[in-house]
């Protein structure tokens, strides 16, 4: 409990820091927010008034407290552009980019360690050779030209879903997972490739330890071996990759949002730093921030509850 509670409280401070970070550095871009918005009837008696309005005359400090207050009760302030409470509208691109990060997730974990876990256990021979190429070349290729090539076959060519139609979670879910599913596939491919070249090092690793030829020679089957033991010690590892995913899936899926032509924060995030919204681009900074912290947590929490010398690293 005294781990968790350290994990938290470094977790709250990262997400302040983070938060400060965001509203400082858009705060410093050059760039009257109230002058944008007035366009060519832009003078400076307007200019000031619409300041005082959106109470971009305050002292920093006093609008980073009250915008700092308002994230944790979630009054995330009104958008420049789209005139309407910031959270209304990034709540439902959140929903959909959410969405596609599980469904991405769910593919590489679905895939990677099963596949992983086999191609440890197979050392040498053609087979292994034809992982390490198609793992190297699933490597090589980014999520957006997969995107691409994806949306050009099961699009246009075999017309399974219609490019730029999302057709909304709220109002038909399950053809939402289905437009979702080749962006999370081309979001998933690299990941997968990676995430099965390092569980199948960690394994083999593992394998050639005393404590695995010890439990061998005792009579012990192979496989219940590798299930009991390897398995387990392998996973603080394992897990932690599998956090550095998630963090980068949430990244990765800003460029995919744009080839897919999905709703969510990636296409939001584009368009208000185009528009200068910097209400919206302050509080989707620290929500990816969040997410990204939160995986990390998640994982050194798992990990923790695994692996008895982590308990032991943790107290005090």
């Amino acid at each position: 409990m005294k781990y968790a509670g350290k994990r938290i409280a470094m977790l709250l401070l990262t997400m302040v820091i983070v938060s400060f970070l965001a509203f400082a550095a858009f705060d410093l871009i050059a760039g009257n927010p109230a002058e944008i918005m007035l366009g060519t009837q832009a003078t400076p008696e307007k200019i000031a008034a619409l300041e005082a309005e959106l109470g971009l005359d305050r002292p920093f400090p006093v609008r980073y407290g009250d915008w700092l207050a308002g994230f944790f009760t979630g009054d995330l302030g009104e958008s420049y552009h789209y005139h309407q409470p910031v959270w209304e509208l990034i709540a439902p691109k959140a929903a959909v980019t959410l969405w596609l990060s599980a469904l991405s997730f769910f593919l590489i974990a679905a895939i990677s360690l099963p596949l992983g876990l086999y191609s440890a256990g197979r050392t040498g021979g053609r087979l292994e050779g034809v992982f390490t190429v198609l793992d190297q070349l699933c490597m090589a290729v980014p999520p957006f030209f997969t995107g691409i090539l994806l949306t050009w076959v099961f699009s246009l060519g075999l017309q399974w879903f219609t490019h730029g139609s999302f057709p909304g979670i709220r109002e038909d879910f399950w053809g939402s997972m289905r437009y979702l599913f080749f962006a999370a596939v081309s979001l998933a491919i690299p990941r997968i490739a990676m995430t099965v070249r390092m569980m199948k090092s960690t394994v083999r690793t593992e394998l050639q330890k005393d404590y695995v030829r010890t439990a061998i020679s005792r009579g012990n089957d192979r496989r219940s071996v590798l299930c009991r033991h390897v398995l387990k010690n392998a996973a603080v590892p394992v897990v932690t990759f599998l956090a550095q995913t998630m963090a980068e899936i949430v990244a990765g899926s800003i460029v995919v949002e744009q080839v897919f032509a999905i709703p969510g924060l990636g296409r939001l995030l584009v368009a208000s730093i185009s528009n200068r919204d910097y209400p919206v681009v302050q509080a989707i900074v620290v929500i990816l921030a969040l997410w990204v912290v939160l995986a990390g947590t998640a994982a050194d929490l798992v990990n923790q509850s695994i692996d008895p010398r982590l308990r032991l690293g943790g107290k005090g």
